[in-house]
Protein backbone atom coordinates (compact mmCIF):
# COMPACT_ATOMS: atom_id res chain seq x y z
CA UNK A 1 0.00 0.00 0.00
CA UNK A 2 1.42 3.08 -1.11
CA UNK A 3 1.80 5.94 1.22
CA UNK A 4 2.06 9.97 0.36
CA UNK A 5 2.44 12.41 2.87
CA UNK A 6 1.55 15.85 1.84
CA UNK A 7 2.18 19.70 2.99
CA UNK A 8 0.01 22.68 2.84
CA UNK A 9 0.27 26.21 2.23
CA UNK A 10 -1.07 27.03 4.99
CA UNK A 11 1.79 24.61 7.09
CA UNK A 12 -0.19 21.83 8.27
CA UNK A 13 1.28 18.10 6.82
CA UNK A 14 -0.58 15.18 6.84
CA UNK A 15 0.04 11.32 5.29
CA UNK A 16 -2.68 9.07 3.83
CA UNK A 17 -3.39 5.86 1.60
CA UNK A 18 -3.15 6.40 -2.33
CA UNK A 19 -6.70 4.93 -2.62
CA UNK A 20 -7.78 7.70 -0.10
CA UNK A 21 -5.98 10.61 -2.00
CA UNK A 22 -9.47 11.60 -4.29
CA UNK A 23 -11.51 12.05 -1.11
CA UNK A 24 -8.69 15.24 0.16
CA UNK A 25 -9.06 16.53 -3.71
CA UNK A 26 -12.84 16.37 -2.91
CA UNK A 27 -12.96 18.41 0.71
CA UNK A 28 -10.02 20.76 -0.52
CA UNK A 29 -7.33 19.27 1.88
CA UNK A 30 -5.49 18.30 -1.20
CA UNK A 31 -4.60 20.57 -3.94
CA UNK A 32 -2.58 20.68 -7.18
CA UNK A 33 -0.41 23.31 -5.83
CA UNK A 34 -0.05 21.18 -2.64
CA UNK A 35 3.62 19.72 -2.30
CA UNK A 36 3.69 15.52 -1.95
CA UNK A 37 6.18 12.75 -1.09
CA UNK A 38 6.17 9.00 -1.21
CA UNK A 39 8.83 6.58 -0.92
CA UNK A 40 11.32 6.87 -4.30
CA UNK A 41 10.51 10.55 -4.36
CA UNK A 42 14.07 12.51 -4.55
CA UNK A 43 12.27 15.28 -3.55
CA UNK A 44 8.67 17.58 -2.87
CA UNK A 45 6.62 18.29 -5.75
CA UNK A 46 3.22 19.71 -6.66
CA UNK A 47 0.70 17.14 -6.70
CA UNK A 48 -0.83 18.90 -9.46
CA UNK A 49 2.45 17.61 -11.44
CA UNK A 50 2.53 13.97 -9.64
CA UNK A 51 -0.70 13.10 -9.66
CA UNK A 52 -2.40 14.51 -13.03
CA UNK A 53 -5.32 12.39 -12.61
CA UNK A 54 -6.38 13.86 -9.99
CA UNK A 55 -6.50 17.56 -11.03
CA UNK A 56 -8.38 17.00 -14.94
CA UNK A 57 -8.41 20.54 -16.62
CA UNK A 58 -11.37 22.32 -16.52
CA UNK A 59 -12.83 24.36 -20.00
CA UNK A 60 -14.02 26.81 -17.25
CA UNK A 61 -11.61 26.72 -14.56
CA UNK A 62 -13.66 28.80 -11.57
CA UNK A 63 -12.30 32.60 -10.88
CA UNK A 64 -10.26 33.81 -8.48
CA UNK A 65 -11.26 35.55 -5.23
CA UNK A 66 -11.76 39.45 -5.80
CA UNK A 67 -9.29 41.27 -4.18
CA UNK A 68 -9.75 42.91 -1.62
CA UNK A 69 -9.72 46.48 -1.11
CA UNK A 70 -6.21 48.27 0.23
CA UNK A 71 -6.92 48.71 3.18
CA UNK A 72 -9.86 46.64 3.58
CA UNK A 73 -9.69 43.74 6.08
CA UNK A 74 -13.73 42.59 5.68
CA UNK A 75 -14.52 40.41 3.04
CA UNK A 76 -17.14 42.01 0.59
CA UNK A 77 -20.65 40.51 0.37
CA UNK A 78 -23.60 41.01 -1.54
CA UNK A 79 -26.91 40.03 0.31
CA UNK A 80 -30.84 40.35 -0.11
CA UNK A 81 -33.33 41.22 2.61
CA UNK A 82 -36.43 38.74 2.28
CA UNK A 83 -39.70 38.88 3.89
CA UNK A 84 -41.70 41.72 5.74
CA UNK A 85 -42.77 41.06 9.08
CA UNK A 86 -40.27 37.82 9.49
CA UNK A 87 -37.68 38.50 7.49
CA UNK A 88 -34.70 36.45 6.40
CA UNK A 89 -31.45 37.96 4.74
CA UNK A 90 -29.86 35.88 1.96
CA UNK A 91 -26.19 36.52 1.47
CA UNK A 92 -23.89 35.88 -2.29
CA UNK A 93 -20.58 34.98 -1.65
CA UNK A 94 -17.75 34.97 -4.00
CA UNK A 95 -15.15 32.19 -4.25
CA UNK A 96 -13.14 31.82 -0.83
CA UNK A 97 -15.35 34.51 0.87
CA UNK A 98 -16.56 34.32 4.34
CA UNK A 99 -19.12 35.34 6.77
CA UNK A 100 -19.34 34.83 10.29
CA UNK A 101 -22.71 33.92 12.23
CA UNK A 102 -24.30 33.06 15.68
CA UNK A 103 -24.96 29.28 15.87
CA UNK A 104 -28.26 28.04 15.25
CA UNK A 105 -28.80 30.84 12.89
CA UNK A 106 -28.75 29.42 9.40
CA UNK A 107 -31.62 29.03 7.54
CA UNK A 108 -30.71 27.24 4.32
CA UNK A 109 -26.99 26.97 2.15
CA UNK A 110 -26.45 26.32 -1.47
CA UNK A 111 -24.48 23.41 -2.55
CA UNK A 112 -20.12 24.23 -2.56
CA UNK A 113 -20.64 26.05 0.95
CA UNK A 114 -18.80 24.69 3.62
CA UNK A 115 -19.52 25.53 7.38
CA UNK A 116 -17.03 25.16 10.19
CA UNK A 117 -17.69 25.80 14.20
CA UNK A 118 -14.83 27.75 15.55
CA UNK A 119 -14.08 29.91 19.06
CA UNK A 120 -14.27 33.34 18.39
CA UNK A 121 -14.94 35.17 15.30
CA UNK A 122 -11.84 34.99 13.27
CA UNK A 123 -10.48 38.39 12.98
CA UNK A 124 -7.26 37.72 14.83
CA UNK A 125 -6.26 34.25 13.38
CA UNK A 126 -2.88 34.47 14.45
CA UNK A 127 -3.83 35.29 18.27
CA UNK A 128 -3.38 32.10 19.55
CA UNK A 129 -5.20 29.63 21.90
CA UNK A 130 -4.41 32.29 24.95
CA UNK A 131 -6.51 34.89 22.55
CA UNK A 132 -9.31 32.55 21.45
CA UNK A 133 -9.61 31.86 25.23
CA UNK A 134 -10.13 35.23 26.06
CA UNK A 135 -12.82 35.82 22.88
CA UNK A 136 -14.92 33.02 24.26
CA UNK A 137 -14.87 34.35 27.72
CA UNK A 138 -16.02 37.51 26.43
CA UNK A 139 -18.96 35.91 24.65
CA UNK A 140 -19.36 34.01 27.39
CA UNK A 141 -20.40 37.23 29.31
CA UNK A 142 -22.74 38.39 26.89
CA UNK A 143 -24.91 34.84 27.06
CA UNK A 144 -24.22 33.90 23.40
CA UNK A 145 -23.32 30.83 22.26
CA UNK A 146 -19.11 30.31 22.90
CA UNK A 147 -18.45 28.89 19.67
CA UNK A 148 -19.44 30.95 16.07
CA UNK A 149 -20.26 29.18 12.55
CA UNK A 150 -17.98 29.98 9.63
CA UNK A 151 -19.74 29.51 6.50
CA UNK A 152 -17.05 29.43 3.24
CA UNK A 153 -17.63 29.24 -0.84
CA UNK A 154 -15.50 26.27 -1.51
CA UNK A 155 -16.97 26.16 -5.01
CA UNK A 156 -16.93 27.80 -8.85
CA UNK A 157 -19.06 31.02 -9.21
CA UNK A 158 -21.53 32.78 -6.70
CA UNK A 159 -22.99 30.97 -3.78
CA UNK A 160 -25.75 31.84 -1.22
CA UNK A 161 -26.61 31.36 2.34
CA UNK A 162 -29.80 33.11 4.29
CA UNK A 163 -29.94 33.60 7.97
CA UNK A 164 -33.18 34.40 9.97
CA UNK A 165 -33.91 34.85 13.77
CA UNK A 166 -35.78 33.30 16.21
CA UNK A 167 -38.21 34.95 16.25
CA UNK A 168 -40.10 37.81 14.24
CA UNK A 169 -39.12 40.77 13.21
CA UNK A 170 -36.54 43.26 11.61
CA UNK A 171 -33.37 42.43 10.14
CA UNK A 172 -30.67 45.96 9.80
CA UNK A 173 -28.15 45.77 7.38
CA UNK A 174 -25.69 47.70 8.43
CA UNK A 175 -21.97 49.00 7.10
CA UNK A 176 -19.76 49.91 9.30
CA UNK A 177 -17.22 51.71 7.28
CA UNK A 178 -19.76 54.36 6.90
CA UNK A 179 -20.10 54.06 10.51
CA UNK A 180 -16.45 55.14 11.67
CA UNK A 181 -15.82 50.77 12.18
CA UNK A 182 -17.62 50.60 15.13
CA UNK A 183 -21.02 49.84 16.62
CA UNK A 184 -22.40 49.02 19.75
CA UNK A 185 -25.49 47.18 19.89
CA UNK A 186 -27.66 44.72 22.69
CA UNK A 187 -26.38 40.99 23.72
CA UNK A 188 -28.59 39.19 21.31
CA UNK A 189 -28.87 41.75 18.65
CA UNK A 190 -26.19 40.68 16.43
CA UNK A 191 -27.01 37.64 13.35
CA UNK A 192 -24.29 37.65 11.09
CA UNK A 193 -21.72 39.67 9.47
CA UNK A 194 -18.44 39.75 7.07
CA UNK A 195 -15.67 38.13 7.54
CA UNK A 196 -13.12 40.20 9.63
CA UNK A 197 -15.88 41.62 11.61
CA UNK A 198 -14.47 41.46 15.43
CA UNK A 199 -17.38 40.44 17.60
CA UNK A 200 -16.34 41.49 20.96
CA UNK A 201 -18.12 43.63 24.40
CA UNK A 202 -18.38 46.61 25.53
CA UNK A 203 -19.40 47.09 29.66
CA UNK A 204 -21.35 50.15 30.67
CA UNK A 205 -19.08 52.48 32.46
CA UNK A 206 -22.34 54.31 34.53
CA UNK A 207 -23.36 51.69 37.33
CA UNK A 208 -27.25 53.13 36.72
CA UNK A 209 -27.09 52.32 32.93
CA UNK A 210 -25.86 48.60 34.29
CA UNK A 211 -28.51 48.20 36.93
CA UNK A 212 -31.42 49.56 35.06
CA UNK A 213 -31.04 49.87 31.60
CA UNK A 214 -32.40 46.80 30.78
CA UNK A 215 -28.94 45.07 29.04
CA UNK A 216 -27.09 44.82 32.27
CA UNK A 217 -23.67 46.17 32.23
CA UNK A 218 -22.15 44.48 28.96
CA UNK A 219 -23.44 45.37 25.42
CA UNK A 220 -21.90 44.09 22.52
CA UNK A 221 -19.34 45.87 20.11
CA UNK A 222 -19.08 45.08 16.15
CA UNK A 223 -15.49 46.76 14.82
CA UNK A 224 -14.68 46.39 11.27
CA UNK A 225 -15.32 47.66 7.89
CA UNK A 226 -17.69 45.61 6.36
CA UNK A 227 -21.49 44.70 6.47
CA UNK A 228 -22.96 43.04 9.85
CA UNK A 229 -26.61 42.38 10.25
CA UNK A 230 -28.37 42.77 13.51
CA UNK A 231 -31.81 42.05 14.33
CA UNK A 232 -34.88 43.67 16.12
CA UNK A 233 -38.15 42.74 17.19
CA UNK A 234 -41.11 44.39 15.08
CA UNK A 235 -40.47 47.79 13.03
CA UNK A 236 -37.39 49.37 13.56
CA UNK A 237 -36.85 53.33 13.51
CA UNK A 238 -33.36 55.05 12.72
CA UNK A 239 -32.91 58.19 14.30
CA UNK A 240 -30.06 60.18 13.76
CA UNK A 241 -29.43 62.60 16.71
CA UNK A 242 -27.49 65.97 16.19
CA UNK A 243 -26.73 67.25 20.04
CA UNK A 244 -30.72 66.37 21.48
CA UNK A 245 -31.19 63.65 24.08
CA UNK A 246 -33.90 61.04 23.71
CA UNK A 247 -35.58 59.33 26.20
CA UNK A 248 -36.30 55.48 25.27
CA UNK A 249 -37.69 52.41 27.12
CA UNK A 250 -34.53 50.38 28.05
CA UNK A 251 -35.96 47.40 25.88
CA UNK A 252 -36.54 49.42 22.67
CA UNK A 253 -32.99 50.26 22.41
CA UNK A 254 -31.41 47.77 19.49
CA UNK A 255 -28.12 50.12 18.91
CA UNK A 256 -26.22 52.98 18.53
CA UNK A 257 -23.07 54.26 17.32
CA UNK A 258 -19.83 54.82 19.63
CA UNK A 259 -20.54 59.30 19.39
CA UNK A 260 -23.25 58.16 21.87
CA UNK A 261 -23.54 58.54 25.39
CA UNK A 262 -26.06 56.06 26.91
CA UNK A 263 -27.40 56.66 30.40
CA UNK A 264 -30.72 56.11 32.39
CA UNK A 265 -32.71 58.56 34.54
CA UNK A 266 -35.82 58.37 36.32
CA UNK A 267 -39.35 58.10 34.33
CA UNK A 268 -40.76 60.92 35.73
CA UNK A 269 -42.04 61.22 39.39
CA UNK A 270 -43.04 58.79 41.60
CA UNK A 271 -46.77 58.45 40.24
CA UNK A 272 -45.44 58.11 36.99
CA UNK A 273 -42.99 55.60 37.95
CA UNK A 274 -45.06 53.09 40.22
CA UNK A 275 -48.43 53.50 37.71
CA UNK A 276 -47.14 54.74 34.60
CA UNK A 277 -46.60 51.35 32.88
CA UNK A 278 -43.17 52.69 31.61
CA UNK A 279 -40.67 51.08 34.24
CA UNK A 280 -38.73 53.05 36.61
CA UNK A 281 -36.22 54.55 34.07
CA UNK A 282 -35.65 55.07 31.14
CA UNK A 283 -32.45 54.92 28.91
CA UNK A 284 -31.12 58.27 27.65
CA UNK A 285 -29.05 58.99 24.66
CA UNK A 286 -27.47 61.92 23.79
CA UNK A 287 -24.84 63.12 21.08
CA UNK A 288 -24.18 63.22 16.94
CA UNK A 289 -24.61 59.93 15.88
CA UNK A 290 -27.46 57.18 14.53
CA UNK A 291 -29.53 55.19 17.11
CA UNK A 292 -31.95 52.24 16.15
CA UNK A 293 -35.28 51.70 18.04
CA UNK A 294 -37.16 48.71 18.11
CA UNK A 295 -40.96 48.59 18.32
CA UNK A 296 -41.72 45.15 19.80
CA UNK A 297 -38.46 44.07 22.15
CA UNK A 298 -38.40 40.32 23.12
CA UNK A 299 -39.14 40.78 26.52
CA UNK A 300 -42.09 42.38 26.09
CA UNK A 301 -43.59 39.89 23.67
CA UNK A 302 -42.88 37.29 25.99
CA UNK A 303 -44.20 39.04 28.68
CA UNK A 304 -47.46 38.99 27.18
CA UNK A 305 -47.31 35.30 26.39
CA UNK A 306 -46.83 34.42 29.61
CA UNK A 307 -49.69 36.83 31.23
CA UNK A 308 -51.89 35.37 28.48
CA UNK A 309 -51.15 31.76 30.64
CA UNK A 310 -52.18 33.78 33.67
CA UNK A 311 -48.80 35.17 34.65
CA UNK A 312 -47.48 38.98 34.48
CA UNK A 313 -44.30 40.74 33.96
CA UNK A 314 -43.56 43.96 32.86
CA UNK A 315 -40.76 45.65 30.75
CA UNK A 316 -38.55 48.46 31.59
CA UNK A 317 -35.37 46.63 33.34
CA UNK A 318 -34.56 44.79 36.33
CA UNK A 319 -36.97 46.22 38.86
CA UNK A 320 -39.27 47.58 35.85
CA UNK A 321 -41.74 44.53 36.98
CA UNK A 322 -42.84 46.34 39.94
CA UNK A 323 -44.75 48.50 38.94
CA UNK A 324 -47.03 45.52 37.82
CA UNK A 325 -46.80 44.48 41.19
CA UNK A 326 -48.90 47.75 42.23
CA UNK A 327 -51.24 47.62 39.19
CA UNK A 328 -52.51 44.68 39.73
Amino acid sequence: MTQWHYHTPSGSNGSTAEENLSELVENGTLKADTFVWKSGMTEWQPAGKVLPQLFPVSASPPPPPIPAMAGKRSHEIDFAILGESMQMVEIELDPNETVIAEAGSMNYMEEGISFETKMGDGSTPDSGFMGKLMQVGKRALTGESLFMTHFTNRGAGKKAVAFAAPYPGTIIPVDLSQLGGELLCQRDAFLCAAMGTQVGIALNKKIGAGFFGGEGFILQRLNGDGMAFLHAGGFVIRKELKGEKLLVDTGCLVAFTNQINYSIERAGNLKSMVFGGEGLFLATLQGHGTVWLQSLPFGRMAARIVGAGGGRQEQGGVIGGLSGIFSE
